[in-house]
């Protein structure tokens, strides 16, 4: 037998490469063509099914088995002990297959559970295997519901680890436009270290997580997966609807046509809600908490050291980072299993590269050595640009201008590009510093913001708090972080990979 995935896969390669062979398929797959051509034929899953026949030894006490089974409820070793007891000589494994075929099962059903706006959303995840670039990759899709709305995102990535999990709640909350009361999910090892009602333990990852978001995790019990069926459900419409019979240029292409499919889900009109969740989504955000300042750069986190060259190591490759990190410390993080992300001391994402395909490698983005050269935009325009965010301080410009006649456009466009890493208080007390010390060269003030920046560039030692708060959170980096052993002090290294 094959699973739904490979079902999906092989109708799917059949649909894309007509000229392909079942032989060529089923070599692919790794199962006989002859299956290869049962999946193609079927529009449903191929399913096994037993001979119904009765075995002759147990015809005798057919209404005897039933009876007991479904009327008396026994259980099967009573029941194969009365049998035998009257006479049945054959095994029990033609007893037990029989007993499966007569026992009617007690109808397991629950009450669906509504909730008010803003306050449970549910997320999920599911992999299947989807045919990007003309091979086939394994792909995780992440599905987010609102409760109330039934307003849904989906999110795609290579990876489920911690940081793509984490990664795509964001977003999904971001997309939502704000903070549920609690969000739903399962027991994955991401969220909960021990599922047991007695010992249960929450991850401290995610705690810090739902810490900065002010939301209050919740989880569905072992065994009860209708607690978030909610988000459950819609997998089976993204298989039918999306991935089945459908491929993909590239992963930028699988992220254009999945946020085309989330708006015709959102637009289409939902059968328990009775009309479409994009109608209802606003009562929700009206609802929601706001989200915070910062996103969460805590997952995984690394540092890593940028050499005067603007490269730093990074799985046994090298990427660049712009010129205003040269020699210093970055933060970074995989994202999507496809990304790596570079973010400044002020939380913000300063660059994204693709994952190097193999060890070895060397990415760079010219862009980010642009700040070392003059050709970096004409004077005026750079004013014009400084006095429309720094308006009062033509005094700097004056002074800059006349210190730095040369090249006054490279010191300026240096102070630009680090007005966008750092806050706008920062960079005013910067300018007053300049006008203070008569000093206007970009190095002076690249230092000084790393030196006195008021968020501190370190990992801090402190004992885990975990607070909730449905009130927007705005705190200093080193309060996100977890906290560190003693035996982790040396996996900071200058420009080495620490994994």
């Amino acid at each position: 037998m094959i699973t739904m995935e490979d079902w999906v896969t092989i109708r799917q390669l059949k649909a894309k490469n007509p000229e392909m062979s079942l032989r060529e398929i089923g070599k692919l797959m790794g199962v006989d063509h002859h299956t290869v051509k049962s999946a193609i034929e079927k529009e449903s899953l191929p399913e096994y099914r037993m001979d119904s026949r009765i075995n002759p030894r147990l015809k005798p006490f057919e209404e005897v088995i039933f009876e007991m089974a479904n009327v008396k409820g026994f259980r099967g070793s009573r029941i194969y002990e009365e049998i035998c007891s009257k006479g049945y000589t054959g095994g029990k494994t033609a007893f037990y297959e029989h007993l499966k075929r007569v026992k009617l099962e007690s109808q397991k059903y629950f009450t669906p559970y509504e909730t008010l706006p803003g306050i449970q959303s549910q997320f999920d995840w599911s992999s299947y295997t989807v045919l990007i670039g003309g091979v086939l990759t394994e792909t995780v899709f992440f599905s987010y519901i609102n409760s109330f709305s039934r307003y849904q995102i989906f999110e795609e990535s290579f990876s489920a680890d911690q940081g793509s999990v984490f990664g795509a709640m964001e977003g999904s909350m971001t997309e939502s436009g704000g903070v549920p009361v609690n969000i739903q999910t399962d027991n994955a090892k991401v969220f909960v270290l021990n599922a047991s009602k007695n010992n249960f333990q929450w991850n401290p990852r995610y705690l810090h997580f739902c810490g900065h978001y002010g939301f209050e995790p919740k989880r569905s019990l072992p065994g009860h997966p209708w607690s978030k069926g909610k988000v459950e459900k819609p997998f089976q419409y993204l298989e039918d609807h999306f991935i089945a019979g459908n491929s993909f240029e590239d992963f930028e292409d699988l992220h254009r046509k999945l946020k085309e499919f989330q708006q015709r889900v959102n637009q289409r009109v939902h059968s328990t809600i009775k009309t479409t969740p994009e109608a209802l989504i606003k009562k929700d955000r009206e609802a929601f908490s706001p989200l915070p300042d910062k996103g969460y750069v805590g997952v995984k986190e690394e540092i890593r050291k940028v050499t005067f060259d603007c490269l730093f190591s990074f799985n046994g490759s090298r990427y660049s980072a712009p010129w205003m990190f040269a020699g210093k410390q970055i933060w970074v993080r995989v994202s999507k299993g496809y990304y790596l992300e570079i973010y400044s001391q002020a939380n913000k994402l300063v660059a994204r590269h693709k994952l190097a395909p193999s060890k070895g490698s060397i990415v760079i983005e010219k862009s980010h050595y642009r700040g070392n050269n003059n050709t970096t935009g004409n004077f005026k325009r750079l004013q014009e640009e400084f006095l429309k965010e720094f308006q009062g301080n033509e005094l700097f410009l004056e002074k800059l201008l006349a210190q730095k006649r040369l090249n006054a456009n490279r010191h300026l466009f240096q102070f630009l590009e680090l007005a966008k890493l750092y806050h706008k208080d920062d960079m005013i007390q910067v300018i007053k510093v300049c006008l203070a010390y008569n000093v206007f060269n970009a190095s002076f003030i690249t230092g000084y913001l790393e030196k006195n920046f008021r968020q501190l560039f370190v990992l801090q030692k402190e004992p885990l708090h975990y607070h909730l708060t449905s009130e927007p959170l705005t705190r200093d980096l080193h309060q996100y972080q977890i906290t560190f052993n003693t035996q982790n002090e040396g996996t900071i290294k200058n420009g080495t990979d620490t994994d």
